[in-house]
C-alpha cells in the first residue's frame, strides 16, 4: 500500500468516525425528543383520568424538533457521500 493510499484510506475511516459520532449524538436528539412526547402523553393521560384537561404551550415545539434532526441527518448524508 503506497502512502497515497495509506493517507486515503486514514480520510475515509477519519470521516467513518465522524459521521458514526454525528449518528450517535442524532440518535440522542430524536430518543430525547420521542422520550419527551411519550412522557408529555402519559402525563396528559393520567391528568385526563384525574379530571384535568391541560393542553401544551406550544403544541408546534415537538413537530420543530423533528424538522431540525431531519435537517442535520440529511446534512450528515450528504457530508458522507462526498
Amino acid at each position: 500500500m503506497s502512502n497515497y493510499e495509506g493517507s486515503e484510506l486514514l480520510k475515509k475511516v477519519e470521516r467513518y468516525e465522524a459521521a458514526v459520532k454525528e449518528l450517535q449524538e442524532a440518535h440522542d436528539e430524536v430518543k430525547n425528543v420521542l422520550i419527551e412526547a411519550i412522557l408529555f402523553d402519559r402525563w396528559q393521560q393520567l391528568g385526563t383520568q384525574l379530571g384535568f384537561h391541560a393542553e401544551p404551550a406550544e403544541k408546534e415545539e415537538p413537530n420543530r424538533d423533528l424538522a431540525q434532526l431531519n435537517q442535520q441527518i440529511s446534512a450528515m448524508s450528504d457530508a458522507w457521500s462526498r
